[in-house]
């Protein structure tokens, strides 16, 4: 909404005038000053109105659009993982799949395991969750890993020895840091 600087009352202008300039003018039948200044109040009154009506206007339009953009929030809560569910389906089809299975090896099981986790890497990243799995010899970062314990080693102090679990994050926020151990100072 803009903002509009009124123009400062100017009696003169708006036909009001003066003590001084109604001590010199000849003086008016009490009629006409009332007629006058009925007529000055119904135009004002006017003004107020239009004024009264434009602010319920303004008042009921903002009114609505906050009820949208709140509907839209609680749409955009309601339904924020259906993107993701849906890249998820695939890999519970998978996992059923390989149930049905009556006589499977070893072999074929760990193969549609194999499988089936490529598929689960691949909705996940889609949805930009990524795996945290730093390299021995990565600096610690206390953003991203979990030192469990302090182990000596050949790797400069500070920094990733093992990685014991994988953390992950999605879109640069750390949903879960990665657990490691650290090389202990020399």
């Amino acid at each position: 909404m803009s903002e509009t600087n009124p123009t400062p009352l100017n009696p003169a202008a708006a036909g009001y005038q003066s003590s001084e300039d109604l001590a010199n003018t000849p003086p008016a039948s009490e009629a006409e000053a009332l007629a006058r200044a009925q007529a000055d109040l119904a135009e004002l009154q006017a003004k107020s109105a239009e004024l009264a009506d434009q602010y319920l206007r303004a008042k009921a339009e903002a009114d609505n659009a906050r009820r949208r953009a709140d509907e839209e929030i609680s749409k955009a809560r309601k339904f924020a993982v259906e993107s993701f569910a849906e890249s998820l389906l695939p890999v519970a089809d998978s996992l059923e799949a390989g149930l049905v299975i009556k006589d499977a090896t070893s072999e074929q099981i760990k193969e549609g395991a194999q499988a089936t986790l490529r598929q689960l890497i691949a909705a996940l990243e889609r949805n930009k969750v990524l795996a945290i799995n730093p390299a021995a010899g990565t600096k610690f970062d206390p953003h991203a890993h979990q030192a469990i314990s302090v182990v000596p080693s050949e790797h400069e102090a500070n920094s990733v020895v093992t990685v014991l679990q994988k953390g992950y994050s999605i879109a640069d926020r750390t949903l879960r840091p990665a657990l490691v151990t650290v090389a202990a100072p020399k």
